[in-house]
């Protein structure tokens, strides 16, 4: 059952390919963005084929490839770009601007997609048990890590989360979050450690996960 109760406005579909003519560079991306920000619609069209593939990839990173709520966390996303363009001065990366706007959107999806989790296996819970668990396999372990990456998202700072997820999910250099976020590199690289830091307590206290590293 859908939770929105007003009217939303229709977002495009994905692009196929990027069609020619987007921006190429910071600059024009950035004077683009302005031109959406002021109600041109052709501009409004062509900036959001421009930040799709990077709102699919935070979307990715935050709720996993196979998450039953991707396609529509990206659309929510999308929609709520549209509607803080207006807000929009400049001040940072345009790429940077819709990806904070996409985690926002990202988190608020995978914490209703927990509730409704943790609804069914309380409800599993119920019903008979495996008496011997299968070991886990590297793989396995390797997802749960990538799990407990998704589940720190939720508890951290918005400004931790947000570095994290640039630097970690999207690969970004600090320089790049930097730009993107409106801070100081030391602040971002202070932010990125603190998350990171996060992580390391929470695979230290899972025996089966202590092994795994957390690369700097």
């Amino acid at each position: 059952m859908s939770r929105r109760s007003d009217p939303q406005p229709a977002a495009p579909a994905a692009p196929a390919a990027a069609p020619a003519g987007l921006p190429s560079n910071e600059e024009s991306a950035r004077e683009l963005a302005t031109r959406a920000a002021a109600g041109d619609l052709a501009a409004t069209q062509e900036f959001l084929a421009y930040v799709w593939p990077t709102l699919s990839r935070v979307a990715s990173g935050v709720l996993g490839a196979k998450h039953a709520d991707l396609d529509d966390a990206v659309q929510q996303s999308m929609i709520a770009l549209v509607r803080a363009l207006p807000a929009f001065r400049g001040e940072c990366h345009p790429a940077g601007y819709a990806s904070r706007i996409t985690l926002r959107v990202a988190l608020r999806v995978r914490k209703g997609s927990k509730r409704d989790a943790n609804r069914r296996e309380t409800l599993s819970q119920l019903g008979p048990s495996e008496e011997h668990a299968p070991a886990a396999s590297e793989a396995a372990l390797g997802a749960r890590r990538r799990e407990l990456l998704r589940e720190l998202l939720e508890d951290l700072p918005e400004e931790q989360a947000e570095a994290l997820t640039l630097r970690v999910v999207m690969g970004w250099s600090l320089e790049e979050v930097a730009r993107a976020s409106g801070a100081p590199v030391n602040t971002v690289r202070s932010r990125v450690r603190l998350a990171k830091e996060a992580l390391r307590e929470r695979i230290d206290a899972q025996p089966a996960l202590a092994e795994l590293k957390v690369t700097p």
